[in-house]
């Protein structure tokens, strides 16, 4: 059963004028502890995939907290949310602390599509409840 969808788009030229203004402690803020080694390592090879990450990042971050109903609110945060790549290279979500308890605690699970362009990132989430809870 479907418990939430969420969408959203991001400006990589927003998220590069961010970078600029405030060096990485957006990135510090927004990314998890695997998330900004990726993040670090691609900025460092390539800027632009640094940002595209960032944004993409950002995008499922702020996609799965409208999926869940709570938007940025606890237990919601940007750190407690991690999106890594199954060996497949399949994107997935991995939760941390008091958001991994909440979500477990109502038997739900996460499916998330990410896609970045030039000049945009966007990210599409579903979440399913494994069996009829009333949440």
């Amino acid at each position: 059963m479907i418990y939430g969808i969420g969408t959203d788009i991001c400006d990589l030229r927003r998220i590069a004028r961010t970078l600029d203004r405030k060096s990485q402690r957006f990135a510090e803020k927004v990314l998890g502890p695997h998330e900004i080694e990726v993040f670090r390592d691609r900025l460092a090879r390539v800027e632009t995939r640094g940002v595209a990450y960032l944004a993409s990042r950002f995008s499922a971050k702020e996609a799965f907290s409208k999926a869940i109903g709570l938007g940025m609110r606890m237990p919601m945060t940007w750190r407690a949310c991690e999106i890594v790549k199954a060996p497949s290279g399949k994107p997935e979500i991995r939760l941390h602390g008091a958001l991994a308890e909440w979500f477990t605690a109502r038997g739900l699970s996460a499916h998330v599509s990410i896609t970045d362009e030039t000049d945009y990132a966007a990210a599409f989430v579903v979440v399913e409840c494994r069996e009829a809870h009333g949440g």
